[in-house]
């Protein structure tokens, strides 16, 4: 028996936009700033596309609001 790869989302399809989003939504649900490393964390427990997770740990360490994190990583949440 073999074992199938794993099912990858092309980066930017709609289905990888709205799991952004969620994520983002969820994230900053009553926060206002979040920081780098809580948003990496929170993508690799979601299970999100490794070329998302890529991008979130691309950016600088500190703190986003969910404008900038969803215009930083292609959510549309602005």
């Amino acid at each position: 028996m073999t074992d199938n790869p794993p099912v990858t989302e092309a980066p930017g399809t709609e289905s990888s936009l709205r799991r952004l989003d969620d994520l983002l939504e969820d994230l900053y649900r009553g926060q206002e700033r979040i920081s780098q490393s809580d948003i990496y964390r929170r993508a690799v427990a979601a299970e999100m596309p490794a070329e998302l997770l890529t991008r979130i740990a691309a950016l600088p360490e500190g703190e986003y609001s969910v404008d900038e994190a969803a215009d930083v990583l292609g959510g549309s949440l602005t």
